[in-house]
C-alpha cells in the first residue's frame, strides 16, 4: 500500500497557495481541499433553508445537519465540493453567497464545524489543504508543512492583474490599500492568526516560476515519503 500524506500550505494573500496546492494535489493523485468552498457551501445551506445566523441556537441546530466532502472530477481535473451528498460547486460562486459567506465564515461555531469536518477528510491521508491556519489549527501534526510569502510588491501586481480582469477600473493603490489591510487583519485576528508553524518549510516565490515551486515541493513530499 502506498503511503499518503497531509499536505499544508498556508502563507499571505496572492502567494500562490490555491495554485500550488492545486498542483500538487493533481501531481500526486491527492485531493484538494478548498477551504474557502467549504465555508461558500454552509452559507448556501444556511440561504436554502433560510437560516438566521445571528441566531446561535438555529446555527446549531442547522451544523448538525451539514456534511460536506470533496470528490475528484476527472473532466475537470478539479476537486468539487458536496454538501450532504450533492455537488454544489456550480453554485458557490454565486454573488448572493458571495456577499455573505464573510458574515457566516466569521461565526465561532460555523468555523469549529468545518474545522472538524476538514479534520475527518484528514484521517485517510492524502489531502492538500491551503489556508491560513490549516499547518497551526487544523492539521498540526502534518507530514509536511509549507509556508507561502513573497515581496508585497509582487503581490499587490499578482493581484492586481487578476482583478483587474475583472474590474479594470480598479487601481493599483486600491489594491495595495486591500492587500495591507487583509495581511493586518489575518496576521492579529483572534481566533487562529496566520502565522508560520515552527517545522514548516518557507517557499518565498518572488522570483522563481509555477513550474519551480512546484518541482521544489514535489522533492520536499518524496524527502517526506
Amino acid at each position: 500500500m502506498v503511503k499518503k500524506i497531509i499536505i499544508t500550505i498556508d502563507g499571505w494573500s496572492s502567494c500562490g497557495k490555491s495554485t500550488l496546492a492545486k498542483q500538487l494535489a493533481k501531481s500526486l493523485g491527492y485531493v484538494y481541499i478548498d477551504s474557502g468552498a467549504m465555508y461558500r457551501a454552509i452559507t448556501v445551506y444556511f440561504l436554502r433553508n433560510h437560516i438566521d445566523w445571528t441566531d446561535f441556537r438555529e446555527v446549531d441546530e442547522a451544523l448538525k445537519n451539514i456534511h460536506l466532502h470533496f470528490e475528484y472530477n476527472v473532466q475537470s481535473e478539479q476537486s468539487e465540493i458536496y454538501l450532504n451528498d450533492e455537488n454544489i460547486e456550480y453554485m458557490i460562486r454565486d454573488l448572493v453567497v458571495a456577499e455573505k459567506v464573510s458574515d457566516v465564515a466569521a461565526i465561532a461555531a460555523v468555523r469549529t464545524c468545518a474545522v472538524a469536518q476538514q479534520q475527518k477528510m484528514g484521517k485517510r491521508k492524502g489531502i492538500v489543504m491551503d489556508g491560513r491556519d490549516i499547518g497551526t489549527a487544523v492539521f498540526p501534526h502534518a507530514e509536511l508543512k509549507i509556508f507561502m510569502t513573497a515581496d508585497i510588491s509582487i503581490r499587490v501586481e499578482r493581484r492586481y492583474k487578476e482583478m483587474y480582469a475583472k474590474n479594470p477600473n480598479i487601481t493599483i493603490e486600491e489594491v495595495k490599500s486591500n492587500l495591507e489591510m487583509r495581511d493586518y487583519i489575518d496576521s492579529h485576528r483572534e481566533v487562529s492568526p496566520l502565522r508560520k508553524a515552527d517545522d514548516a518549510v518557507l517557499i518565498d516565490n518572488s522570483n522563481i516560476s509555477m513550474e519551480e515551486q512546484l518541482d521544489f515541493a514535489l522533492k520536499l513530499v518524496a524527502k517526506v515519503l
